[in-house]
């Protein structure tokens, strides 16, 4: 791909999300929030003198992968500003007030003027990349001001753009970075292969921001009470194929068996067609006062809650295992002890297919599969224990990437003193 192809590849995206906008709620607050984008981070910044470090993510998952990092570098250089941006408005929205920063704000569409006006404005000194997140203008603009870059928790499959005889311009963007954390062997053999050698084997800061998670952990009562004495599915990030399955799931079971469903999406279209579902048998979290003794569904029908809410399950299940994206993250249930359930599509992510094979997790592909996995560890509690300890020894030792990263631009000296 060309950058031409690139640049005409956003500028077509951008005309497409602003007709979306007209009909979807997600693409309106794209659109809003980038209205007058550059004044206002302008403003933002007028009277800013520290030393800026600017994290940029994708959305709220790569926002809560790339914090420890961030929260490890305020905690020993609190002297810095930091600058989080978002793509996406479901990462804005959920964290424009996130106190761990001292700036938030959506970022602007990638052009060569946006890059070079947000640089100019931003003037970081270190800026630090989640995941997946690149983007050409702003990569190259920040390479050619000499701009310490780096990219944390990254995984790469052979099957990638990066790795394609036309992904040229995508390899120019992982050159662009000072140096590439990775979070496994492969991915580092990987961008040998093409001649990328700034790269080195982390892990995955995922596992540093659950541990914290648990360890933040603060009592949910009205959910507690929900629970009572019962067994309780939670179900995190669900979507709508999931749904199905666990409507059929819980019609089945005994009667001490309880769920908190979580779903991806919190749109009231979404939240109504699971009420209509799961009918008189299910509650919505906004609704529930805790008098409604026959409800064996309470519906989170907010966003920020889910993983806190996995304290309360004696079995999980992860969303989108069903849909061609993939599962999403099994970590933030496995922190606590508990056994994993998902649907099939999981191959992707490298921690899903090593919870599964540690013994921490279960695939399952139907409603009846899954009912009986759930009697079975509810009949077997040698089993049961078992899939509990392999969950929490399998993250426990996968901890410690921040600490690596943090050394490594310590290093570097990239981390300005007092």
């Amino acid at each position: 791909m060309s950058a031409i192809i690139y640049w005409l590849a956003i500028r077509l995206y951008g005309v497409a999300i602003h007709i979306a906008a007209f009909f979807n709620p997600k693409a309106k607050l794209f659109v809003a929030g980038r209205r007058g984008l550059l004044s206002q981070i302008r403003d933002a910044l007028i009277d800013e003198r520290r030393p800026r470090i600017w994290m940029h993510c994708a959305s709220l998952g790569e926002f809560e992968q790339g914090r420890p990092l961030l929260e490890k570098l305020r905690q020993k250089y609190a002297h810095h500003a930091f600058v989080v941006t978002f793509f996406s408005p479901s990462g804005y929205e959920v964290r424009k007030d996130y106190n761990g920063a001292d700036h938030v704000f959506y970022l602007p569409l990638d052009s060569l003027h946006n890059a070079r006006q947000f640089l100019s404005i931003v003037k970081p000194s270190l800026c630090v990349f989640v995941k997946y997140e690149l983007w050409y203008f702003y990569l190259s603009q920040i390479a050619s001001r000499d701009i310490p870059a780096i990219l944390v928790s990254a995984i790469f499959r052979k099957e990638q753009l990066f790795f394609k005889w036309y992904g040229s311009l995508h390899r120019r963007m992982l050159r662009c970075f000072t140096h590439i954390f990775v979070q496994d062997m492969k991915s580092e053999q990987l961008l040998h292969n093409i001649n990328i050698d700034t790269a080195s084997v982390a892990g995955d800061t995922r596992f540093d921001r659950v541990l914290a998670a648990l360890e933040e952990q603060q009592p949910i009562p009205k959910a507690e009470a929900f629970c009572g004495e019962a067994k309780v599915i939670v179900a995190g990030s669900t979507w709508a194929e999931d749904e199905a399955l666990l409507h059929k799931t819980i019609t089945s079971l005994p009667d001490n068996w309880k769920m908190i469903l979580v779903p991806h999406e919190v749109h009231k279209e979404h939240i109504q067609s699971i009420m209509n579902r799961y009918s008189a048998t299910a509650i919505r979290w906004s609704q529930y006062d805790g008098r409604l003794k026959d409800a064996r569904v309470l519906v989170i029908d907010t966003v920020g809650m889910l993983l806190q809410i996995y304290c309360l399950a004696d079995v999980a299940w992860i969303g989108g295992g069903f849909g061609k994206d993939g599962v999403h993250n099994v970590l933030e249930a496995a922190v606590y002890g508990v056994p994993v359930l998902h649907g099939p599509i999981y191959h992707q992510f490298l921690e899903a297919k090593e919870l599964l094979e540690s013994g921490g997790s279960v695939v399952t592909n139907s409603a009846e599969a899954t009912a009986r996995q759930l009697l079975l560890w509810e009949k077997d509690s040698l089993a049961y224990q078992q899939a509990c300890t392999a969950a929490k020894q399998y993250v426990l030792s996968k901890t410690g990437a921040t600490e690596k990263i943090l050394r490594y631009l310590e290093a570097k000296k990239w981390l300005t003193t007092p």
